[in-house]
């Protein structure tokens, strides 16, 4: 179990370096009371399975030649009050822009359904501490959503598997594109609450079945 998700993570870094500047950002995988999480400070071309730091759920480390990410807090806490499966961090730039902002995203496009109606935005906190962990939680709680726009910082996300944490990110990413860009055409134009509802059920039968 231990080196499948240091495995998984190891392998998604570089998808996650697409989406975000340098050694920022993070990204973690949980299989029961374990959680595999990138080490921080280090360049993701760089990272195989065995530098990935492995913690309990409490935060002890117990695996991983690399300390992990400074992020952990945030990690855990969505994980204690989430019933998710990975959760990906980045300072995606689209995105970002709207956090600097504080301002949400609206459902400008369909595939923002995957995060909810639309893209709260979490109070600042200093990164890396326990009130950044609870601002997050709070807005991804009062928003029923699956992502957050964290003030002045970036994005964070969540899903089932790592995939699916790093898609619901890159439609964060997307839609916070589309939205800057529509506004600065004309005034966007946002789909109703219901219509979100009803591509999020389609969401859950899209694709191929294994």
């Amino acid at each position: 179990m231990t080196e499948r998700i240091q495995r998984i993570v190891a392998d998604c870094a570089t998808a996650l370096a697409e989406f975000t500047p340098g050694r920022s950002g993070n990204l973690s995988v949980r299989a029961g009371e374990r959680v595999a999480i990138t080490p921080t400070g280090v360049p993701y071309a760089e990272l195989t399975a065995v530098d990935v730091p492995v913690l309990r759920i409490g935060g002890d480390q117990i695996a991983g030649r690399l300390d992990p990410s400074s992020e952990v807090p945030m990690h855990l806490a969505l994980y204690e009050h989430f019933d998710v499966g990975a959760v990906a961090h980045a300072h995606a730039p689209w995105a970002t822009t709207f956090a600097v902002l504080r301002e949400p995203i609206p459902a400008v496009h369909y595939g923002l359904a995957r995060v909810g109606d639309h893209v709260p935005v979490a109070d600042y906190a200093t990164y890396g501490s326990e009130d950044l962990a609870a601002t997050a939680v709070a807005a991804m709680e009062d928003a029923d959503a699956s992502a957050c726009l964290l003030a002045n910082h970036g994005v964070v996300a969540t899903g089932e598997t790592a995939d699916e944490a790093l898609e619901t990110l890159g439609a964060v990413e997307f839609g916070a594109r589309i939205y800057a860009q529509a506004s600065a055409i004309g005034d966007p134009v946002t789909l109703p609450g219901d219509e979100m509802e009803r591509v999020a059920e389609k969401f859950e039968s899209y694709g191929q079945e294994d």
